[in-house]
């Protein structure tokens, strides 16, 4: 039974998104009294987020079906220095087309997911380049400067742990903790934002910002994580052989995108039903106690669910007819991600990467040699095959029994 007050924390809670609150008691009682504005902070790196990001989309909903203003902040500025958090290398350096371009392909997504207005529990989306790239460089010395100290920043995960693997990190990147919590202060002020909410690896940053907000403003201001999003098997979530689960349908389409889901662990299926549906929880018990093959309709639940939040109710709906037609061993289903070889043709391992079937060249030659790419339901073992289909043939390319391509002409 949940001790809390509000409903965002109860919602929070129960559907098991809280890891960190640095004033759990202060949060619920703002949050039971008055509308609380808090927002979660996204780099535009790429066009499009990916599922290990759609655990923090979903908190934004939930704060803002438990009557709360979502903020989604895109990095415009941030992204421009990168987050050095669990990385051993910078990151390249992007145009400002680049991540502008990013940034409008990534907020269809979001707009999937959040109801956008000018209302109180409206969300709305904002990028910190609108102000961080205002700021002088004396300004920000003299603003924010001292109340950072070189040993306290030492001491972050995402500085401590590059340095213990001897990995060089720039200046520029040591600079990210701070923008992170000069945007806190910028969004407490601007916009009454209260609330910072992030990943677990976050912690830190977001104490930065709680602490830099008290400090020059007096504000009080809240903190909360999630816990670090893993698979049963131990493996981060939003990775696979074949590369990252893209939210966007330009980078992956969503057929795998549903397949991704109805292959998830067994021991999966319930908590990825609380963090990722809508469904309610006692549909969610009846789902997860599924034993056996029964268990595989409640994954097929779970893959409607989440393609339809993320991708349309047409596009789930598209993906578990083709899963079925597929499956069924009758046809080819007409949604599976499809190839043309064009009148030269194709090689074997090409084609199963540019397709997607494979991350590269070397492991779709791995893959041939251990027996599991099938043509035609036909096994193959030479990956220089040069695949042409007859002009009007569509060939089904096959890599184990779960993942499927059209290639034609």
């Amino acid at each position: 039974m949940s001790t809390y007050e509000s409903d965002l924390l109860r919602l929070l809670e129960e559907r098991g998104y809280i890891h960190q609150m640095t004033d759990a008691a202060g949060l619920d009682a703002l949050a039971a009294r008055q509308v609380v504005p808090g927002y979660i902070g996204f780099d535009a790196t790429a066009p499009s987020l990916h599922i290990g990001s759609l655990v923090q989309i979903m908190m934004l909903r939930r704060l803002q079906q438990s009557g709360h203003k979502p903020v989604v902040v895109m990095g415009g500025g941030t992204t421009r220095i990168g987050d050095p958090t669990g990385r051993d290398e910078s990151r390249k350096m992007l145009t400002d087309e680049t991540i502008e371009a990013n940034i409008r392909s990534i907020f269809t997504v979001f707009d999937k997911l959040l109801v956008f207005g000018d209302g109180p529990t409206d969300a709305v989306m904002v990028n910190n380049h609108d102000w961080l790239g205002q700021l002088g460089y004396i300004q920000l010395l003299q603003e924010v400067g001292t109340h950072f100290t070189i040993n306290r920043m030492l001491t972050f995960d995402s500085v401590r742990l590059r340095l213990e693997r001897e990995q060089p990190m720039t200046f520029l990147e040591f600079n990210y903790m701070i923008l992170q919590g000069y945007d806190f202060r910028h969004l407490s002020k601007e916009l009454d934002v209260r609330l910072q909410m992030g990943g677990s690896d976050q912690w830190g940053n977001i104490v930065n910002g709680i602490e830099l907000g008290r400090r020059i403003d007096g504000t009080e201001l809240f903190g909360l994580t999630t816990p670090l999003l893993t698979t049963a098997s131990g493996a981060k979530m939003g990775k696979t052989a074949a590369g990252a689960v893209w939210l966007n349908e330009d980078q992956l389409p969503a057929y795998d995108f549903w397949q991704y889901w109805r292959n998830v662990d067994d021991a999966d299926v319930g908590r990825f039903l609380r963090l990722f549906t809508d469904l309610p929880l006692d549909e969610i018990s009846r789902l997860e106690a599924l034993e056996g093959a029964e268990i595989n309709a409640a994954k097929v639940v779970l893959a409607n669910a989440v393609t339809g939040l993320v991708r349309g109710s047409g596009a789930a709906t598209r993906a578990e007819a083709t899963a079925r037609e597929t499956f069924a061993g009758s046809g080819a289903g007409e949604d599976l991600p499809a190839i043309a070889t064009g009148p030269e043709g194709v090689r074997l391992a090409a084609l199963l990467t540019e397709v997607g079937l494979t991350a590269s060249n070397g492991e779709a030659k791995r893959k041939v040699a251990e027996g599991a790419v099938k043509l035609e339901g036909e096994t193959v073992s030479d990956p220089a095959q040069l695949v042409l289909p007859q002009a009007g043939e569509t060939l089904r390319l096959s890599l184990g029994k779960k993942r499927h391509a059209l290639v034609t002409r």
